[in-house]
């Protein structure tokens, strides 16, 4: 379904410039953008190339408010602006017709299913389930007894999410993630030198606007609940374990590990493949590089503050330290 300029700028609440008559259906980098196509640039030395590409429009910053026989859409933040004006788009190819319920699928008589809800091939619902408004389930996933999903989700193929597990609205799940798992909690006998389990009865609750990467996966609480808080998103490979509490618009980057009962406030930035030991916390704004590491029990602080390293600390001193290494291996 393609939409006017004139439409998606009101969407967006970009400046139009030129004939706002002009549809387009899709979004596109300058090289392969065809007339039906949306581009963006943030700098002024790529407009020239913008607007000699194939794009039916370009949105760019106000250095783009010259004269041009191309459409534009002017923003103050082009990039944010685009990501906005592809979502509206897809949402406009969203109407409903493949609604529905696969024959393959398997879906409890008792699951309370809303408007224009999708499962596909091979999907399987446990009872007592709840799936909001044009949510899409995909093939092959398995959801568990009790699951509450939230409306407008996406939940791709294969992934498995266990009984009793809640997902707000507007999360995105991607394939062969695992929520709900059992955490890695054991008793050992001093006696016997075994392991006995403790108990994983807790719940998992992801709120709104999560996204969760391919191959992932959070543990339930032990006796209470994880928490993965509003507009997170986590990369692929991702592993947050029992009890973890994680803020509002967390970052994890992939391969990133996390113990249990860690404390991960807001705005918090974690790079690829940190490790962070057990009853850790990190404070609100805190950014720790690749491959980071805190040991258990310790608490890393300061708004804005990018941390490195293993033990980690912030970025001038461990470079300063490396330096120093670097003069000694000198002498």
């Amino acid at each position: 379904m393609k939409r006017s300029l004139r439409q998606i700028a009101e969407a967006v609440e970009a400046r139009l410039q030129g004939d706002g008559s002009v549809e387009v259906g899709s979004v596109a980098s300058i090289g392969s953008a065809s007339k039906h196509d949306l581009v963006f640039v943030e700098e002024e030395k790529y407009l020239p190339r913008a607007l000699r590409c194939g794009a039916g429009a370009v949105i760019a910053g106000e250095f783009a408010a010259a004269s041009s026989d191309k459409p534009l859409l002017i923003s103050r933040h082009p990039k944010l602006t685009f990501a906005r004006a592809a979502r509206f788009l897809a949402d406009g190819n969203r109407d409903g017709s493949n609604s529905g319920i696969h024959p393959t699928a398997v879906v409890d008589s008792s699951v309370r299913l809303a408007a224009d809800v999708v499962v596909e091939e091979y999907g399987v619902v446990g009872a007592d389930g709840e799936i909001g408004e044009s949510t899409r389930i995909g093939a092959g996933c398995a959801i568990g007894r009790g699951v509450k999903i939230g409306r407008e989700c996406e939940i791709y193929p294969k992934v498995t999410i266990y009984a009793g597990t809640m997902l707000g609205d507007r999360v995105i799940v991607h394939a062969g993630a695992v929520l709900g798992s059992d955490g890695f909690g054991y008793v050992r006998d001093a006696k016997s030198g075994r392991y006995e389990k403790f108990p994983q009865v807790g719940k998992l609750v992801i709120e709104d606007e999560v996204e969760i990467g391919a191959n992932s996966t959070i543990d339930r609480g032990a006796l209470d609940e994880t928490r993965i808080g509003r507009g997170t998103k986590i990369d692929n490979l991702v592993h947050i374990g029992h009890n973890c509490r994680l803020g509002q618009n967390v970052v994890i980057a992939a391969q990133t590990g996390l113990s249990g009962s860690i404390v991960i406030e807001n705005d918090v930035v974690l790079g690829g493949q940190v490790g962070i030991g057990e009853h850790a916390r990190i404070e609100e704004g805190v950014m720790l590089g690749g491959q980071g590491g805190v040991l258990p029990n310790k608490v890393l602080r300061g708004k804005g503050v990018a941390f490195w390293g293993t033990p980690a600390q912030p970025v001038r001193e461990y470079l300063k330290q490396l330096a120093a290494l670097a003069r000694l291996s000198k002498k």
